[in-house]
Formats: structure tokens, sequence, C-alpha cells
């Protein structure tokens, strides 16, 4: 890799910008690869476009070069993350990229899994095709940031998601909903971008949730659930037994009854067994490490307060959604989680307030 800083136009900003975006569109749907974009460019025209294919394939670079109308030869392409040069499931992007006599290769950061980092440079240099990297930068790694998580600490990107009323409680008896259509809409977009969800048995007894994605179309991305259960406390009745044979799911528990173990285990569910620490809780960091091993890269944890706070204890969230309603619930003391908002508020010191677009309701983003 050469040290001289390269130049960049406001051609090159463009075309990268639409690969970033191209990117962004399948962010948490690639499932263990990232998701990438890819332009390609001829006489400053774009002839093609390509973004990962949904769980991680074909590639970007393969679907844009698959799908151009137009001979390559002698065009850029422009890819959101340096294409990759090792043999996986798919062959190397390199290789195809080489054939198709395309004559510079233009990406905005350099991969950070082991067997591409920085060896693309080499590679096309010597088959005569100009490499340069670097534009758009900031963007790129936003968009990676859960992709550059996971491979730096092998462990799920996770998120955070909890609902409260304009008084800080969580649930009331009389009134299950807190927040508007709109804000469930976002909450729904949520879902749909995260491989799975974690919840725990005793929120399946109290609201027996589906925590699925109810946005029109794309209720085939719903994530795979799952849920803490120490002893397989669920109910048997709940809509998770009931969907599992049809919905991926996965329990983790300590120690239960042989009879619930064999009736779940029937139901299509997966148990996952593991020790609990001095407090009677899972050990969230083992909790993550065997969700990363299943192949979940990007985790949403809809949790009420006991789980939500576990998680802040250690600061485990790498970004946190906090759906503020408008309306007032006031009722049981154990439900205000005023306690939590300003544990959130302490160590999640960057704070940001979504767009308006939830109506009434305001949501909070926060990250570390």
């Amino acid at each position: 890799m050469s040290t001289k800083k390269v130049k960049f136009n406001h051609k090159d900003r463009f075309f990268m910008n639409l690969a970033i975006n191209l990117a962004s569109e399948r962010s948490g749907l690639t499932g263990e690869n990232p998701s990438v974009g890819c332009v390609i460019v001829k006489n400053n025209r774009v002839i093609s476009m390509g973004k990962t294919g949904l769980k991680g394939k074909p590639h970007a670079e393969y679907n844009a070069i698959k799908s151009s109308k137009e001979r390559l030869k002698g065009s850029k392409i422009y890819v959101s993350l340096e294409p990759c040069t090792h043999y996986g499931k798919t062959p190397p992007c390199s290789n195809i990229i080489i054939k198709s006599k395309i004559k510079e290769v233009i990406f905005s950061i350099e991969d950070i899994d082991k067997r591409t980092k920085s060896k693309s440079y080499k590679i096309f240099r010597n088959n005569n095709i100009k490499v340069r990297s670097g534009v758009l930068i900031k963007k790129a790694k936003k968009i990676y940031q859960s992709y550059i998580y996971n491979k730096n600490k092998n462990l799920p990107f996770v998120t955070g998601k909890i609902a409260t009323s304009k008084d800080n409680y969580i649930y009331s008896k009389q009134k299950k909903r807190i927040t508007n259509y709109h804000s469930d809409n976002v909450s729904h977009l949520l879902r749909y971008k995260n491989d799975s969800i974690l919840i725990t048995g005793k929120t399946v007894n109290i609201d027996n949730p589906k925590l699925d994605c109810r946005i029109k179309g794309l209720s085939n991305y719903s994530p795979i659930r799952i849920i803490l259960d120490r002893s397989l406390s669920i109910n048997n009745n709940s809509y998770i037994i009931k969907s599992a044979n049809f919905k991926n799911t996965i329990i983790f528990y300590n120690k239960a009854p042989q009879k619930k173990i064999i009736f779940l285990k029937k139901k299509g569910i997966r148990l996952i067994q593991m020790v609990i620490d001095n407090n009677n809780f899972f050990n969230l960091w083992l909790v993550l490490k065997k969700i990363y091993s299943l192949g979940c890269r990007n985790l949403l944890v809809e949790g009420g307060k006991t789980l939500t706070n576990s998680f802040l204890k250690y600061k485990i969230f790498n970004q946190f959604y906090l759906f503020k309603s408008s309306n007032k619930l006031g009722n049981n003391k154990k439900l205000n989680v005023r306690d939590l908002l300003n544990q959130l508020s302490f160590k999640y010191k960057k704070k940001s307030k979504l767009n308006s677009f939830t109506g009434d309701d305001i949501i909070y983003l926060y990250s570390k």
C-alpha cells in the first residue's frame, strides 16, 4: 500500500456515496458477511450497480458485474469496502474484477478481515489495475461499525431499546400500548435490521409478544428469537412456543424439569444450557459469545427493567434507542425506570434526537 495521500474529486465522492448508500440498504441483512455497495462507471456514467445479497451472497461486485448490460473494459468500479481476495463460500471478488478488464478500483475503507485486509492493492496492481482508497471514510465507518465490532470482539453488535411514558413508566395494566403507531413502525424496522432479538421468559409470560417484523413485505426478515429463562418457566400457550416450529427460536436455561425440556424440543426450540452467576442470572458475556458462534451478528435487546439494567451495568449496549411517549401512565413504582434512564445518560454520553417523524413521541439514540 502506498503512503502517498490519495486525491479524490467531486465525481469520486458522488459515486462512492452511491455505493455506501447501497451498502446501507442491506445493513444487518447479510448474515456473517458485511453489506457492500458497488457502482460501476464508464465515461463518467453509471452503467451498473450492485449490493450484497441477502444472507451475504452473492457479493456486491459480482452482482454489479453480472447485471451490467455494457462491456466493462476500461470502466471504474467504486466499492464501499475493500473487495475480498480470498476463497470462502464464494470465489474472491478480485478475480471477477480482473477478468472483467476493469481499469480502476476505488474503495472507501480497507476490510478488517485478515484474509483480505490490504491485500487487494498488490493483486490489482500486478494485473495493471489502478487502485485508490480512502474516499468518504467517515461515512463508510459509520455503516460498518457493527461489522468492525464483530471482527474485533467476536461478539454481536448489541442494540438496546425501551419505550417509556412521559413520566418514565414502562407498563400499565390499564393501557398496554405506550407509544404510537409511528413509533411502533420504527420498532419493527429495528427488528428488520437485526438478525436476532433477545428478551426474558418473564417478558414472554407478561406480554406474550411475537417478536417479529410486521412491516408489510418485510415479515420474512424477522429476527431469530432468543429467550433467557433460567428454569424454563415460559408459558406453554405463549405465541413463542406455538409458533416455534416455523420461527427460529432459542432458549438459554440453567435447570428445568426433564418433561419441560422434552416438550420444548418437540416444539422445535433449540435449548442451550448455561451456568448462572452469583446473582442467580446468566453471564451475559458468555451468552453473547454463544449467540455470535451461532452466526448472529446484530442483536436487538427489547428488555424490561431488569434485563436492560443488567446490560447497562456492564455497558454492553453498543447503542440504545429510547422511545419516549407524550402520554402519562404513573401507577406502580416498580415499573418506573427513572433510575435506569439516569444510568443510561451517565454511561452513554452521546445522545441524539431522531427526526420528528413519530408524531408526539420522541426517539433518542444513545451511543458510546
